[in-house]
């Protein structure tokens, strides 16, 4: 397992550890939410193209105003173009991905990397074309609201990577 897998599995702990001490609320006692109890989600066709899911890590709530979730993407699939209120991070966990800010070249994104995405910066991120890539995204509110959907990724625009 290389350093970087390794650095994004312990960021991983670092989130569900505060997750499970915020769960629900319940003051000072500590609640576990346990793997497979939050249904995964195929993801929307009008804000995605291609096949992807999102698996809630854990929910905002009154202690911390943050969601996470792990989403995969399956090979060409991706995001369209959106922004974040409050901004967004994303840990890359596994497979190849990439992310684009509006008017800046492609990024190619791997396990470990951390992509910080700020408030109402204008980006997509998503899968490589013959890979898969699964993030942790990690996403605060502002106002209730976590994303401001725009429109898809072309083809065109997807296709001006280059990728190794």
């Amino acid at each position: 397992m290389s350093n970087r897998t390794i650095k994004a599995f312990a960021c991983i702990a670092m989130f569900q550890s505060a997750a499970v001490m915020a769960a629900e609320g319940r003051g000072d006692t500590q609640q576990i939410i346990h793997a497979g109890e939050q249904a995964s989600v195929v993801v929307p066709a009008q804000f995605f193209t291609g096949s992807a899911r999102i698996d809630p890590v854990w929910q905002a709530d009154e202690h911390i105003n943050t969601t996470g979730a792990l989403v995969t993407f399956e090979p060409g699939a991706r995001s369209a173009w959106h922004t974040h209120p409050a901004g967004q991070r994303l840990v890359v966990t596994s497979g190849v991905g990439l992310t684009q800010e509006w008017g800046k070249p492609i990024q190619v994104i791997r396990p470990g990397d951390v992509v910080w995405c700020p408030p109402g910066v204008k980006h997509w991120h998503g899968a490589a074309s013959t890979t898969a890539m699964t993030h942790l995204a990690v996403t605060p509110s502002l106002d209730g609201k976590n994303v401001n959907w725009m429109e898809k990724v072309s083809d065109e625009q997807y296709s001006q990577t280059q990728q190794d």
